[in-house]
């Protein structure tokens, strides 16, 4: 696999990574989105990976509020898309138009991340809660698509942890076997590897700057791209991506000088990051960009969680935290802000 230096990364697709396309002063006075806004202006991407932004998508009734969205988005079986949230609202569900059908696993109003698995026909969510019930903080989730859940993973005390409540987890998947993967991202970095039925196994990596180690294990994949399946690591704070073998041992950097990457969605031997300084990267099978989206050049709002959408460009994203690409090759974006933004990209066909 190909790797490149910042030079390379930028010099890959030159002008793709354009600036907004719409002043924050001119949408904030629009009234409403798409107002006397042809689809060229509400355009992001290049080439074959070039997008319309659908901002009607995903609206809320009247009165409610995202609450952060900083979580994650999957789809089901059936298409419909799925939005954890950062509030009393739980995980969003959508149809493919965005019209708001339901809400489902209300009792866990700050859900991290949600990662789709079909097993044996049944469909489930691997979760990670942050805030949930007044005893349960902090813990893995395997629940059915309407919510139900059918399993829960605390803090392990063979890892060395005292409480049940006492990492601070933020990625959990299932493994090709059906092991259970949880990244310990916001807390000591390390990742743990538990059997299906839930019993401790063992703990990958750690916290640190040098390779085989990261600097918040924020996102986790398994990447089947290659060979054999490897566990595909966002290291958030070391702006780069990450393979590890199932068994944990640490095989290469794939991805450098990323904007603090958040998230990971697969199209065939594409892959979507969400970064939270304010852009989504596609890369291709080398690893190496081929598009940039949204891309934001107001750095004071990258990562800036007290910004309102309002005044965040609609082709723009201020912090991309969750992300997901569709069987069309639609992308749906969460941003991470006070009251939380959704956005559909739609891909521009030729």
């Amino acid at each position: 696999m190909k790797m490149f230096n910042r030079r390379d990364f930028f010099a890959t697709t030159g002008v793709a990574a354009m600036g907004s396309l719409l002043g924050r002063k001119a949408q904030a006075e629009m009234g409403s989105e798409e107002r006397s806004l042809d689809s060229s202006q509400l355009q992001t991407g290049n080439g074959e990976w070039t997008y319309r932004v659908v901002s009607s998508w995903g609206q809320l009734p009247e009165g409610k509020a995202f609450g952060g969205t900083h979580g994650g988005i999957a789809t089901d079986k059936a298409g419909l898309l799925y939005v954890s949230t950062q509030s009393a609202t739980g995980v969003l569900v959508y149809d493919r138009d965005g019209k708001l059908l339901k809400t489902i696993a209300n009792e866990y109003p700050e859900i991290h991340s949600l990662v789709y698995a079909n097993e044996n026909s049944e469909e489930y969510f691997y979760v990670t809660v942050q805030k949930g019930t007044p005893k349960e903080n902090w813990l893995f989730v395997k629940m059915k698509t309407d919510g139900t859940v059918v399993q829960k993973i605390t803090a392990p005390g063979e890892a060395g942890f005292h409480t049940p409540n006492e990492w601070r987890l933020t990625a959990a998947l299932p493994g090709p076997d059906g092991s259970i993967y949880i990244a310990n991202g916001y807390g000591d970095s390390r990742i743990f590897k538990f059997d299906k039925g839930g019993n401790y196994q063992a703990a990958y990596t750690g916290k640190g700057k040098t390779d085989g180690l990261c600097d918040c294990s924020h996102g986790m994949a398994v990447d089947t791209r290659y060979d054999q399946p490897l566990l595909l690591v966002c290291d958030r704070e070391n702006r780069r991506l990450s393979h590890y073998d199932l068994d944990g041992k640490f095989v290469s950097n794939i991805t450098l000088h990323l904007r603090r990457p958040c998230q990971v969605s697969f199209w065939g031997d594409y892959v979507i990051i969400s970064e939270l300084e304010g852009r989504v990267t596609v890369l291709d099978k080398d690893n190496l960009p081929v598009a940039f989206l949204g891309d934001d050049p107001h750095k004071d709002q990258w990562a800036n969680y007290k910004l309102r959408p309002a005044d965040i460009a609609l082709t723009n994203f201020s912090a991309a935290h969750g992300c997901h690409i569709d069987k069309d090759a639609n992308i749906y974006v969460s941003d991470w802000n006070q009251s939380g933004r959704v956005t559909k990209l739609e891909r521009v066909r030729a």
